[in-house]
């Protein structure tokens, strides 16, 4: 019988999302702001909209973290609205919800949008590169210091924030189901 430390297996693995999830990422998003999101403007972005991209921390089969891509465009220029991002309460400390943004981070390098644009702590998100965005106006009210920008394409970014067509030509988003 051997002594030796049992090496345990990684803490978190960022999947991107699928249809099957969609339920189990609903419950982790409302477990982690209750109903009170929906007051929130940054709902009113993601209201009758799809997804674009999301990833998903699973353990044991459950989500236990998620992240979403939705998109959106400041003034002319086409970008992505990431959140919300929710933790499990008993894994928050663990940090995947910094692996979760790295995620759609490194995805939004791939696509030719101007950026990411998000609502929250500056001191939290400027270390993946995001910087203030004062120029970008949300529909309905927010803590202007608290909207930021990533910048993949574009610098700067102003104009009115609305929700876009992330399925032009007819695809389906990620949340919708085969039934």
């Amino acid at each position: 019988m051997s002594h030796a430390l049992a090496i345990p297996p990684a803490v978190s693995r960022i999947e991107a999302e699928t249809p099957a999830d969609a339920e189990g990422v609903d419950a982790l998003v409302m477990a982690a702001f209750g109903p009170g999101r929906f007051a929130k403007t940054a709902e009113r972005l993601r209201e009758g909209s799809q997804p674009s991209a999301g990833f998903v921390v699973k353990r044991d089969g459950d989500v236990v973290g998620s992240v979403r891509l939705w998109p959106v465009v400041v003034g002319d220029t086409s970008a992505l609205f990431l959140g919300p991002i929710a933790v499990d309460a008993g894994r928050r400390s663990d940090g995947l919800g910094a692996e979760l943004v790295q995620a759609c981070v490194d995805h939004a390098r791939t696509l030719d949008v101007g950026g990411v644009l998000l609502v929250g702590d500056a001191a939290y998100f400027e270390r993946f590169g995001f910087a203030p965005a004062p120029a970008a106006t949300l529909p309905g009210p927010v803590d202007r210091r608290r909207v930021q920008w990533l910048a993949t394409g574009v610098d700067q970014v102003s104009g009115s924030v609305a929700s876009a067509d992330p399925f032009p030509h007819g695809s389906r988003g990620l949340s919708q189901g085969d039934g």
